[in-house]
C-alpha cells in the first residue's frame, strides 16, 4: 500500500467511509495521473496528497453523506474538469451509469486517458457545452442526478443543468460559503425550469463546502437553456 493510499484509507475511515483495496488502487492511479497531467495542462492547483484527498476526493464524496444512490443510477457531471464530483462518485460506487460534459477539450483528453486507464466500465465523455448538450433528445431530461463544482453562480448553474435532470430527480451543486445567498439569487431560475429547492447541507469535513440540493418536479420549458454564452452573461 503506497503512501497515498495509507492516507487516503486513514482519512476515509475516520469520517465512517469504509474504502476496499480495488478502490484505493484506482484512486491512487487516478491521483498519479492527475499530477502527471498536471505538469503539461493546467487541471487543478491543489496537487499535494492531502490537498487531493481532502479538497477533491472526499469533498466530491460528501454526496454519499446525504443520500444513497440507488443500483445504476444515471449521473451527469457537468463542467467535470478534472473528473470531480463525477468520476470520485463512479469510483465509489462503480455501478453508477455516468455522463462527464467538459467543453475545454485539453480536459476531456485528460478525462477519456483516465476513464482507459481505471477500465472504467459505462462512463461516456462529452466534449460539449451544457447549453448544447441539454438540448439533444439522447441528454435532456436523462440523467437521475446531475452534479456540477466549482463551474457557476447557481442562477446560471441552474439553467445548465436542470433542463438535464428528468423529471423526479435531482440536481445537487457544490458550493461554497455564499450558498445560501446564490439560492436566494436563483429563486426566479429554479421556478422557471421546473425545479424545487429540496435542503441546503453544510458538510461538516470542511466549512468551506455547501450542497444544494434542488429536485426536478416539472418538465423544463422548450425555450431552456438559452443558446451558449447567455445563461452566463443574462442569469434568469
Amino acid at each position: 500500500m503506497s503512501k497515498f493510499t495509507r492516507l487516503l484509507k486513514e482519512r476515509m475511515d475516520k469520517r465512517g467511509f469504509p474504502i476496499d483495496d480495488c478502490r484505493l488502487v484506482q484512486f491512487d492511479i487516478y491521483q498519479q495521473e492527475l499530477k502527471n497531467w498536471n505538469a503539461k495542462i493546467n487541471l487543478t492547483s491543489l496537487t499535494d496528497d492531502l490537498d487531493v484527498i481532502d479538497n477533491h476526493i472526499i469533498d466530491s464524496l460528501a454526496l454519499f453523506r446525504f443520500e444513497s444512490l440507488e443500483h445504476s443510477i444515471k449521473v451527469a457531471d457537468v463542467g467535470a474538469g478534472a473528473g470531480f464530483p463525477g468520476l470520485a462518485i463512479k469510483i465509489y460506487q462503480p455501478d453508477v451509469q455516468l455522463l462527464l460534459l467538459e467543453s475545454t477539450g485539453k480536459k476531456v483528453r485528460f478525462l477519456e486517458h483516465i476513464v482507459a486507464e481505471l477500465g472504467l466500465e459505462n462512463v461516456a465523455v462529452v466534449n460539449d457545452r451544457a447549453e448544447v448538450a441539454a438540448r439533444s433528445p439522447e441528454h435532456r431530461e436523462q440523467y437521475d442526478l446531475v452534479t456540477a463544482r466549482a463551474v457557476a453562480r447557481l442562477p446560471t448553474l441552474v439553467e445548465y443543468c436542470l433542463p438535464l435532470v428528468s423529471i423526479g430527480g435531482k440536481f445537487v451543486a457544490y458550493k461554497g460559503q455564499e450558498a445560501e445567498i446564490e439560492v436566494e439569487e436563483a429563486k426566479a431560475a429554479l421556478e422557471k425550469l421546473g425545479g424545487r429547492l429540496e435542503k441546503i447541507e453544510r458538510n461538516v469535513w470542511t466549512d468551506e463546502r455547501v450542497l444544494v440540493f434542488m429536485k426536478k418536479v416539472k418538465k423544463t420549458p422548450d425555450k431552456y437553456p438559452r443558446r451558449p454564452g447567455v445563461p452566463r452573461k443574462k442569469p434568469l
